[in-house]
């Protein structure tokens, strides 16, 4: 059987009769159609070519529900596992839509997180676009010049870009950006949920405003997405500054958990504990031989490490992470499309979508941080008829372990996270404002708030930092005008302005060549930290020889090496875990099992933990208060970001030079009960609560920091440091004080 997902593999995908009957009553049965269909609704060589191309005999749930409101103009949010046709989905109305309405330019844009996953896409929705006689391209980074004069002059109906290319393309100087653009009517944003949890997403709905400027139009918003806890949410925050008054759908007719106390999800889940990189290289070297394997890896150290370690064993092993040039990472993931027994190890570089051929197991190092980044992993599997989707979860400490077991609780209830866009993106406000002028050269200084269309924070609230930026020197002002100033020339001019598209700094690496080959790229601190003997990095799953250094370039050049690399990269900011995470984590020492097969090793690891340390960490009362040694913890159990939050809000009984953990945060040594009790008592029961302080050579990690007052950069770093509800529910829980070798004393 094939999957619609998946439309070169010649065969026709079944559907359950009650799935099919919900999603507008087709009989799948008989070739091709039946004649009264929604499916009817298509235009007339689409469907032929669904039927007689493709030869499937009919749409999946997801397909047929999409069809009315994506003719009718409406925005939405489609939902499906991943491989679950979401692109077919979008594509197949908007494409009869495109040969209805006929006319010559770029009608949909497609934008996509990853360019390796618009690279992916390409030939399948050109294939479909050449059906009625249109074409799709793409243009990103990697795009040479020739063809960006191709799309210049002879736009696609479709185009294939990422927000930062689309923004370089507004900001272009070379691009007349109506013949371009201007004819634009719809906008499908794909894998949404990876936009909308941080800046990307803010920029990526500050571009589509002023895309709506440039067109005079709505656009019809469509988003593509695997199973997260807030759709509606999602949908609203996608539709922008006219969402009250615009249409919009949740499409996902395929059930899906979002809410405890759900049904359990499917699949064939099975949690280890291997206690090391290199136990897990032996176990995957011996489970599952004739397969191929996926090892999802949540660091780029631990890929290398692994990988290295496979092949040590003699083991076909291709590695993927952000680090690897483009090169290297497609040859890897080529040769592991076309081969059969093999594993390829990557981070969550290919948890988004990119084809990599047919499953056969997942298998996760340690644990994701989040449900939805686990649901997104184990759908890779399962796509063959007979198959199930299945994932192996080996544990390499105790902490992941604990970690690994509180996310199998949740997803075992149905949890999944909500996305939610990171708060006030005051430094988005300045990119987007340097951004404006650059695209028309010169914006009304009273009239600016209107390029956006009223999105906060994009809007009049942000006179201040339009004031500041002009007395810095960032942008002049002339007759009523603004204009780049000569700060942002210098700061930010270079290669005509390409650092201003990207919303994130990224951490400078060095580039790795073996000859002419671009290998990849590693952290300075590889090259600079003192080490006995000939200097070796990993990279690539190999080990390397430095023999020179370029430092005004930014260049390592290397040899092959028998072994001994080290790997390393600059874990940038500390995300943390979740509260739901850890307090399931407490669920699990306290007692409760995830709904999946424990090894034997799982299992002893845990029971250990429950008798010998648990005493110490959780009490089922609540909350507890500790003292070993000389040091006092409050096990909140509560999340970074809440703890973070608590130790601001609580300055009298917290230590104040720490650093927060997940699990708990320090106090005082001389705590004492009374002093507890006066401290709680001035939250007013958790609804006094203060934002974390923040160190203000951090501000120089949030991009575009420069362009803000100091004041106002911190604010932002510091809400985005808080959890207020996590920190609010761990002030209202009972509290157990155990502060000396006396009985628990209810705090």
């Amino acid at each position: 059987m094939a999957d619609p997902a998946e439309p070169h593999d010649g065969a026709a995908p079944s559907h359950k009769a009650e799935d099919t009957a919900a999603a507008g009553g087709a009989d799948p049965g008989g070739a091709g159609f039946p004649a009264v269909d929604v499916v009817d609704r298509l235009d007339p060589v689409i469907a032929h070519h669904i039927v007689n191309t493709l030869h499937w005999n009919d749409l999946r749930p997801l397909q047929r529900a999409a069809i009315p409101p994506l003719l009718d103009g409406d925005d939405a949010v489609l939902l499906a596992p991943t491989a679950g046709g979401k692109t077919e989905a979008a594509c197949f109305p908007l494409l009869s839509a495109m040969a209805q309405q006929g006319g010559n330019g770029a009608a949909v844009l497609y934008l996509c997180p990853l360019k390796a996953l618009l690279n992916n896409l390409l030939p399948r929705i050109d294939t479909y676009t050449r059906w009625i006689g249109r074409r799709a391209d793409i243009w990103h980074g990697d795009t040479g010049q020739a063809r960006r004069r191709r799309i210049r002059t002879d736009p696609p109906d479709i185009l294939l870009t990422t927000p930062e290319s689309l923004e370089a393309i507004l900001i272009s100087a070379k691009t007349d950006h109506a013949h371009l653009l201007g004819q634009v009517r719809a906008v499908v944003v794909d894998e949404i949920h990876a936009f909308a949890g941080d800046d990307r997403g803010w920029h990526l709905l500050a571009v589509l405003e002023r895309l709506e400027r440039l067109t005079g139009r709505r656009l019809q918003r469509i988003g593509l997405s695997a199973t997260v806890g807030n759709p509606h949410d999602l949908l609203t925050w996608l539709q922008g500054a006219g969402a009250a008054q615009r249409s919009g759908h949740v499409v996902a007719p395929e059930p899906a958990p979002a809410v405890p106390g759900g049904s359990r999800p499917a699949g064939e889940v099975e949690l280890d504990y291997v206690g090391s990189v290199d136990n897990a290289a032996k176990l995957i070297a011996t489970l599952h031989r004739g397969e191929k394997r996926l090892v999802f890896c949540d660091s780029r150290r631990q890929v290398e490490e692994l990988g290295a370690a496979l092949r040590a064993r003699q083991v076909n092993a291709f590695l993927s992470h952000a680090s690897l040039s483009a090169e290297e990472r497609a040859r890897s993931e080529q040769a592991f499309a076309d081969a059969r027994d093999c594993v390829i190890v990557a981070t969550s570089t290919l948890e988004l979508g990119i084809d990599v051929g047919d499953l056969d197991r997942v298998i996760q190092l340690d644990a994701p941080r989040t449900v939805a980044s686990f649901l997104q992993r184990i759908g890779r599997t399962g796509r063959r008829s007979g198959s199930v989707r299945n994932c192996l979860f080996l544990a390499t400490q105790r902490d992941t372990l604990l970690q690994a077991a509180g996310l199998l609780l949740l997803w075992g209830r149905g949890w999944v996270e909500p996305v939610t866009p990171p708060p006030e993106p005051r430094h988005l406000v300045a990119q987007q404002l340097l951004a404006l002028t650059l695209q028309q050269h010169r914006i009304g200084d009273q009239l600016w708030p209107h390029e956006w269309n009223g999105l906060a924070p994009f809007d009049r609230s942000a006179a201040p930092i339009v004031d500041h930026m002009v007395e810095q020197g960032f942008l002049d002002r002339d007759g009523g005008t603004l204009f780049v100033g000569p700060e942002a020339e210098q700061r930010f001019g270079h290669r005509h302005f390409s650092g201003l598209t990207a919303s994130f700094t990224a951490p400078p690496q060095f580039t790795v060549l073996a000859g002419r080959q671009e290998i990849g790229r590693t952290d300075p601190s590889v090259l600079t930290e003192e080490r006995p003997g000939p200097r070796l990095l990993l990279l690539g799953g190999r080990s390397w020889r430095v023999t020179g250094i370029d430092w005004n370039r930014r260049r390592a050049f290397v040899e092959p090496a028998a072994g001994g690399g080290v790997a390393k990269w600059n874990a940038g900011s500390i995300a943390g875990l979740s509260h739901p995470l850890t307090r399931a984590m407490r669920e699990v020492l306290l007692g409760a099992d995830p709904p999946v097969a424990l090894t034997r090793r799982a299992r002893s690891a845990l029971t250990e933990w429950r008798r010998d340390e648990a005493p110490g960490l959780v009490h089922p009362g609540g909350t507890l208060v500790s003292r070993t040694g000389g040091e006092v913890r409050w096990w909140t159990w509560a999340g970074y970001r809440a703890n973070a939050t608590l130790i601001a809000t609580l300055p009298s009984v917290a230590d104040p030079v720490q650093r927060p953990t997940d699990l708990s945060l320090r106090l005082r040594e001389d705590l004492t009960p009374a002093a507890w009790r006066e401290a709680r008592a001035g939250t007013d029961n958790g609804e006094v609560l203060v934002l974390p302080e923040v160190d203000h050579r951090a501000v120089h990690g949030l991009k575009f920091a420069a362009v803000l007052p100091e004041r106002l950069a911190e604010a932002t770093l510091a809400a985005r440091l808080a959890d207020l509800d996590g920190a609010r529910a761990a002030l209202t829980e009972p509290v157990r004080l155990q502060l000396t070798e006396t009985p628990d004393t209810p705090g």
